[in-house]
């Protein structure tokens, strides 16, 4: 049997999952079939998904490739640094102490409130009418 040469995690925010494979390289990251920078047009997004590999010095150590699955480009590139930090304390489980300090280990469990009947959105009320 071949030894697998990559770690895996999956990451999870709000609807979006996102199936994190890290493989030993030069610290290329691919999302979906495409670079980084051409899947997250946004700076703030690209920051999110290398917050883990920033952390703990290995952004240069690993190449990373990324399935991710709905939701929108906020709620994905939260999926992706999930799926990185599991990915990481795979690896060396000796770095989930710090992972967790900048708190990357626990899922953001907030999720989309439902619409309830007889209310616009989730808690909007119609206006109150005094007649």
């Amino acid at each position: 049997m071949v030894a697998k040469q990559y770690n895996y995690g999956t990451g999870r925010r709000k609807s979006s999952t996102a199936r994190v494979y890290l493989a030993p390289g030069s610290g290329k990251i691919e999302v979906n079939g495409r670079g980084l920078d051409q899947y997250f047009g946004r700076e703030t997004a690209r920051m999110i998904v290398r917050q883990p590999l920033a952390l703990v010095k290995a952004e240069e150590r690993f190449d990373v490739k990324v399935n991710v699955d709905g939701g929108g480009p906020s709620g994905q590139a939260g999926a992706i640094r999930h799926g990185i930090t599991r990915a990481l304390m795979e690896f060396d489980p000796g770095l989930r102490p710090e992972l967790r300090k900048a708190g990357f280990v626990t899922r953001d469990a907030r999720e989309v409130e439902r619409k309830k009947v007889g209310l616009h959105k989730a808690r909007k009320r119609p206006q109150y009418s005094k007649r």
